[in-house]
């Protein structure tokens, strides 16, 4: 699975985690533009968990890793 897909599932999931209209977020909007708060966040790694079968908590996270959508991607891209 290579980053670009990674980004367009996670849109999805993020959509619908805030609903809002998939077409209203885009890879590169900072999280708290998108509106995402700590839950949101807590929502997005069991997401990611889920979907990619992923256990991201037990990784060395950095806040870089969660300035978007693309870097998330990247980082899940690096991890799986």
């Amino acid at each position: 699975m290579n980053v670009a897909d990674i980004e367009k599932k996670l849109l999805q999931g993020i959509a619908s985690i805030i609903n809002r209209n998939l077409d209203s977020i885009s890879p590169d909007m900072p999280f708290h533009e998108i509106g995402i708060d700590s839950l949101g966040f807590v929502e997005i790694l069991v997401y990611i968990e889920k979907t990619f079968n992923l256990q991201l908590i037990s990784s060395e996270l950095t806040k870089k890793d969660f300035e978007n959508v693309h870097l998330l991607a990247q980082l899940i891209a690096r991890k799986l």
